[in-house]
């Protein structure tokens, strides 16, 4: 089960940083990742981290968010910088989970983020 937190509401210009933790025991974690989808909109991929700490970034957000992880605590991490209005929409963690020879995926519950004045 993947548990997020830390969206709200929040000025332009401002900051937020989600959190996204696997709970449960066995497994391990590939790569991590966070999506948004807004209103009318496609889910899209906005950051991705590997277990090796490799990284990459949507354009819309390259400079402003940063992907981190703790594997020790099986969380990652987004620190949302310059929020604008686009960057309105609710976040979704991934997770790719190795259990023995088997994968699977796994999608955290959503937290909205809403960027406004």
């Amino acid at each position: 089960q993947l548990v997020e937190s830390g969206g709200g509401l929040v000025q332009p210009g401002g900051s937020l940083r989600l959190s996204c933790t696997a709970s449960g025991s066995g497994f391990s974690i590939n790569a991590m990742a966070w999506y948004r989808q807004a209103p009318g909109k496609q889910r899209e991929l906005v950051a991705s981290i590997t277990s090796g700490g490799s990284t990459n970034y949507a354009d819309s957000v390259k400079g402003r968010f940063t992907i981190s992880r703790d594997n020790a605590k099986n969380t990652v991490y987004l620190q949302m910088n310059s929020l604008k209005p686009e960057d309105t929409a609710v976040y979704y963690c991934f997770a790719d989970v190795q259990v023995g020879l088997y994968k699977y995926r796994y999608w955290g519950q959503g937290t909205q983020v809403t960027v406004s004045s």
